[in-house]
């Protein structure tokens, strides 16, 4: 992805860091999986956990903002 002479442009991937929130259910439910040779029978309890979690992330009430580079963009029409 190129950057437009005059426009503005931020790096969506330095954002990527911020929250990762069932960033230990998804890391204990993999080696879970590495230790038992990739037998998920073995991991129900981790895979139960995981679930919890990303169904809690997925319950929450949040509005869609779209990408912060549309409403840069989106902004910077407004400019011209």
């Amino acid at each position: 992805m190129g950057k437009k002479a005059g426009g503005l442009f931020i790096n969506p991937k330095k954002f990527g860091s911020l929250t990762k929130p069932c960033m230990k259910e998804m890391t204990s439910f993999l080696n879970c999986l590495s230790l038992n040779k990739v037998n998920d029978e073995k991991c129900v309890r981790q895979k139960e956990l995981l679930s919890a979690c990303m169904d809690a992330q997925s319950t929450k009430n949040r509005k869609p903002w779209g990408s912060i580079n549309y409403h840069l963009q989106r902004l910077n029409r407004g400019r011209k």
